[in-house]
């Protein structure tokens, strides 16, 4: 199977596909998969292909067209046949490609054809340099000709220095699982813990601080690595990994991969030198980047959990259909969990600022009325309908695996350090490294279950864990997670809620309040408010001080507060498809609701949970 990539319009973002079937079978079938690994949503790829003709020598072949991504070729058994096709590429995310004058990026689900058969034979993908190499307008920029380079994690087999030619894969798994970057963008690299790493950055700004970058991705890897391995670094997985980072003006993102991953992130959360010359240094880190290093932290974890111990369900992909597996809480959501305790451990944060984070997930999940009704096993199962395609209601429908699974994660550690087992500290950490052990070693290959996961935990503590399970995993109660932290020095001060939690809304404000999700059995639920409506002015029953009622127009939610006063009801005027409403809302107390404030009551505690 032979791959030849060009770049057919740079103006059209149109990538052009030539694939050469060294031994096709009579009548072969080839197609394009609905879905990308990481991402557990129906995307249909096939929309973006166009053009698709085939031969043999010099007979032309016929297509047809089986479903919305099949094609049967009308061809001969064991003749070379040559397919050309062409697929747009315009969509800046890490999950399909991207094609124009000044970056190229694309995964194999977007690009490659599968043929039926010859999934498991290798794969060669040959990027084709001079029709990527953009010249810029020397009569508007002044600039010379830009050369393009190329990161990828495929094993290359004839490269020039820039990257380009041609790259190997042993199947068309392997294939797909590793997306390529091109364009003029900033590379550096380092080491850890042996393993060579490389990280690009496209899009970035003269301000952009690489060195920073590359210090701490170097510090999260290396805690990474010791995490599942210790001091045996021969056994890590990979043997060389590509951080692919498209800073862009709005957006946040990443997707794993075998040995690299795909990253999107705001150029403002960049770190940055802090003059004009370079020569000093950003020493504050902002919330932007902190976010960022969360991010890399997160897709790098995924190397081990889930590229490699991965659901039973994902022994072998099935890129045709949904893939669907009630396991997501442990794979996202334990890798969510670890993804800011290893910035802890790494110590690029420090106490304060990893329990500042953990407070925001969970607040996150206590603000979800669907937290109630839809357990996380069922949020995993039902990701490629209700997380992927979330809607204004939500937020009332279901819980995520990511925040809730990581609170998961965060009862089960805590609970085993609680209870150790003859003297000896138990911790998630252990259970971690016992799975791995379990499902990725010797003659195992990674597929891992439930049960897996509840032997694994008996082994090291003697006892069932099925009752745990049953109640975090497969129900809807609320977690233990009070007196769990209150047990490992971290006390929970109970703060009034914003307004908008007490009412149960979520809006956008711009010259008046817009209506974007009513919570359940909030207050704004029980007055009646609904997704779309616009809160144009409130009604204050009794008298102002002039004697006459009050009615105020507002503008922004804030504005409730003003004209209420200290009014325990009011009438709120709504707009809905054009006709007025009056709604009767009841004003809550602050002290009604609240949102959770973790408060560092013990530092010797704290500091024997977050430690390596």
């Amino acid at each position: 199977m032979h791959y030849r990539i060009e770049a057919a319009d740079l103006h059209a973002h149109l990538y052009g596909v030539t694939l050469t079937i060294a031994q096709p079978a009579a009548g072969q079938r080839v197609s394009l998969p609905v879905w990308i690994a990481g991402s557990y949503m129906v995307r249909e790829f096939a929309k973006q292909l166009t053009g698709i003709s085939a031969r043999q020598g010099k007979r032309a072949v016929a297509v047809q067209q089986l479903d919305k991504a099949t094609w049967a070729l009308d061809c001969e058994a064991g003749t070379p046949l040559t397919l050309h096709y062409q697929v747009h590429a315009h969509d800046d995310s890490v999950r399909t490609a991207w094609l124009t004058t000044q970056r190229g990026f694309f995964n194999g689900t977007s690009l490659c054809l599968r043929a039926e058969g010859l999934a498991d034979v290798p794969h060669h993908i040959e990027l084709v340099a001079e029709t990527f190499n953009v010249a810029l307008d020397k009569h508007h920029t002044g600039a010379a000709p830009v050369k393009w380079q190329v990161a990828t994690g495929l094993t290359p087999f004839k490269t020039d220095r820039q990257g380009f030619g041609t790259y190997v894969a042993a199947n068309y798994d392997e294939l797909v699982d590793c997306p390529v970057e091109m364009g003029a963008f900033w590379s550096g690299n380092f080491k850890a813990c042996g393993i060579e790493h490389r990280f690009v950055v496209a899009g970035a700004t003269p301000a952009f601080d690489g060195e920073r970058l590359l210090s701490d991705a170097q510090r999260i890897c290396e805690t990474a690595i010791h995490f599942w391995h210790g001091k045996k670094h021969s056994a890590t997985p990979h043997k060389n990994y590509v951080f692919m980072l498209n800073a862009v003006a709005d957006g946040y993102g990443g997707l794993e991969h075998r040995n690299s991953t795909a990253l999107i992130c705001n150029r403002a959360d960049l770190p940055r030198c802090n003059s004009n010359d370079g020569s000093a240094k950003d020493a504050k880190q902002s919330d932007g980047y902190t976010t960022l290093l969360g991010l890399i932290s997160h897709e790098y974890f995924h190397t081990w959990n889930v590229k490699r111990l991965r659901p039973v369900e994902f022994a072998r992909y099935d890129y045709t259909q949904e893939n669907y597996t009630e396991l997501l809480w442990f794979f996202e959501g334990f890798t969510s969990y670890y993804d800011d305790l290893l910035l802890r451990r790494a110590g690029l944060i420090d106490d304060a600022q990893y329990l500042k984070l953990l407070n925001k997930t969970i607040n996150q999940v206590l603000q979800t009325p669907g937290r109630e009704v839809h357990s996380v096993a069922q949020s995993s199962f039902e990701a490629w309908t209700k997380y992927y395609r979330q809607d204004a209601n939500s937020p009332n429908l279901t819980v995520s695996y990511y925040t809730k699974g990581a609170l998961v994660a965060l009862c089960l550690d805590l609970t085993l350090r609680q209870h150790g087992v003859k003297n000896h500290s138990v911790s998630l950490d252990d259970v971690m490294r016992a799975l791995w052990a379990r499902c990725c070693t010797g003659q195992q290959h990674g597929p891992m279950a439930e049960a897996d996961v509840l032997a694994v935990l008996k082994e090291l503590t003697g006892r069932s864990w099925a009752a745990e399970f049953k109640a975090w995993v497969h129900g809807t109660r609320d977690l233990p997670l009070e007196k769990l932290l209150a047990n490992h020095g971290v006390n929970v001060q109970h703060d009034p809620a914003q307004l908008a939690q007490r009412l149960g809304l979520r809006v956008a404000e711009d010259h008046s309040v817009q209506i974007k999700t009513v919570l359940n059995g909030s207050v704004a639920h029980k007055a009646g408010f609904a997704q779309g409506d616009e809160w144009l002015g409130v009604e204050v029953a009794g008298k102002t001080v002039a004697q006459t009622p009050s009615a105020w127009r507002i503008k922004k939610l804030d504005d409730l507060l003003l004209y209420a006063g200290t009014a325990k009801k009011v009438t709120a005027l709504v707009s809905r498809d054009r006709q007025l409403l009056r709604l009767n809302l009841a004003l809550l107390d602050s002290k009604a609701n609240s949102t959770w404030r973790l408060v560092l009551d013990n530092p010797k505690l704290v500091a024997k949970w977050l430690a390596l």
